[in-house]
């Protein structure tokens, strides 16, 4: 006899069985980390709730239902961008459950994301980049160890949950080489420059051992308590040296990541390169910086060159 939990009709009783399996699926197959599983079970629940509440069977559902439920969520003021990203999550779990014999037929198989419109991404020019990284006051530990972070998240691209949680044997100072452990647990190695090596030997020499209390961490960014920081330590960092710097643009950590893709593809590095360097999966997501590079040569034309100024001014009178 097959257990309740192999039983479909103990699964249409009861789906959190099924959840259950589907996050351990998520977790242990396809290694994703903590958030992003929490964002599949939090759009899942709201899925889920919108069923109860309906009196919907989630093994019977028809396109139309389906339909139903993204028009409610419409309605109830919820973005493009998170509706798309309700049907990826639903479409997951019932791929899962197709796989899994469950199912029969997946009921969001067919139905399409839609279209959101590109948002280009904020970044900071050359010279607000020098005067944001020379804002923290190396004389001091915390300065210091902030300024390294600032440098070598420049230098390096990478996002604020990979550069806090970095240890100290993924640094090779001395080949100017870094491991990143990225989404999914994939890894990449990421060079930094002169600059950025320079700053981390003097926060691992001078600073670091400053902010040791008890056993030894790990970390190779840690707080003035010993422990690994957090993401929030971090943007309150990015907060306090924006308003220091002076730079009237209001960015985020992720802006520095921005910058460097940007920055990179203006001085002629290739597309794929910088795809690889950010550990993008599909090229396709490092292509948006192109749009970038297209709308600032088109701003520096239209400023520049004689015939779009005289465009922008109007044409000279007719002479007679």
């Amino acid at each position: 006899m097959r257990n309740e939990e192999e039983n479909p009709e103990s699964a249409k009783r009861a789906p959190a069985q099924v959840l259950f399996r589907y996050f351990d699926f998520l977790s242990v197959e396809k290694g994703l980390t903590i958030n992003t599983i929490e964002s599949y079970k939090n759009d899942l629940i709201k899925f889920f709730q919108y069923l109860l509440s309906e009196n919907l069977d989630w093994m019977n559902l028809n396109r139309r239902q389906i339909d139903s439920y993204l028009t409610w969520a419409q309605n109830e003021g919820v973005s493009v961008a998170t509706i798309s990203r309700y049907i990826s999550s639903i479409r997951s779990f019932y791929r899962f459950a197709l796989n899994e014999k469950i199912l029969a037929l997946n009921p969001v198989e067919d139905i399409e994301l839609p279209r959101k419109p590109k948002k280009l991404p904020d970044f900071l020019t050359s010279e607000e980049v020098d005067r944001l990284l020379a804002t923290p006051d190396k004389s001091t530990h915390i300065g210091l160890r902030d300024a390294a972070m600032l440098e070598l998240l420049y230098a390096t691209g990478e996002r604020v949950s990979e550069i806090i949680n970095l240890k100290m044997e993924d640094i090779n100072l001395e080949e100017g080489y870094l491991l990143c452990s990225g989404k999914g647990g994939k890894q990449r190695l990421i060079p930094f420059g002169e600059q950025a090596a320079e700053l981390l030997s003097q926060y691992i020499s001078n600073s670091r051992p400053y902010f040791i209390k008890g056993p030894p961490s790990p970390y190779l960014f840690i707080s003035n308590r010993g422990k690994p920081l957090s993401r929030k330590t971090f943007w309150k960092m990015i907060k306090t040296y924006r308003l220091k710097s002076s730079i009237e643009k209001n960015f985020s950590p992720h802006t520095l990541r921005h910058s460097f893709a940007t920055h990179l593809l203006e001085r002629g590095a290739d597309l794929r390169s910088v795809q690889m360097l950010l550990g993008h999966s599909d090229i396709s997501t490092t292509q948006i910086y192109t749009h970038i590079n297209q709308t600032r040569m088109k701003s520096i034309y239209d400023k520049y060159h004689p015939r779009a100024k005289r465009k922008k001014e109007g044409l000279p009178k007719k002479m007679n």
